[in-house]
């Protein structure tokens, strides 16, 4: 199935579950229709990292929304697999392409510059709202307790 939005009325970013094991979901809605993605938390980091670069070439944008708060449906539609990302420099546009990871289904995405600089913002922060990091390796300190490798097995578990 290829879904194509071209003009999104409302893009959504969000997550379920607790911290240390959520599902991460990115919705479009346009009129009546409503797609889910399933997400891995990288996948959107790396997304948003790269719409924060080419921000810089496509100027500043004007209001950018705020709400992205997902809506109460969150069956996805499929799992993301690869993501590609494009530039139309004449729409002032960025164009976002996920494919399924079965690769029988395709989402089709026009962003424009405030939807982008919104969706990058509300995706850092989710990301961010996420586990610590261990302070010796970089790891995700679980709430459950962390063998540090780094400690290499001489000191309790960090907490």
């Amino acid at each position: 199935m290829n879904y194509v939005f071209s003009n999104p009325d409302k893009i959504m970013v969000g997550v379920r579950g607790e911290v240390g094991n959520r599902l991460f979901l990115l919705q479009v809605r346009e009129g009546r229709r409503l797609v889910i993605v399933k997400c891995e938390k990288i996948q959107l980091a790396a997304l948003a990292e790269w719409i924060s670069q080419v921000m810089l070439e496509l100027g500043r944008p004007g209001h950018l929304p705020d709400d992205f708060s997902l809506e109460p449906e969150y069956e996805s539609d499929f799992v993301a697999g690869d993501i590609a990302v494009s530039i139309d420099e004449e729409a002032q546009a960025i164009d976002v392409t996920i494919e399924s990871i079965e690769e029988d289904s395709t989402l089709t995405l026009r962003l424009t510059k405030e939807w982008a600089g919104g969706l990058a913002i509300a995706i850092v922060r989710l990301v961010e709202a996420g586990r610590p990091l261990c302070p010796l390796c970089g790891g995700p300190l679980d709430p459950k307790g962390h063998d540090c490798p780094r400690t290499n097995g001489h000191r309790a578990p960090i907490r």
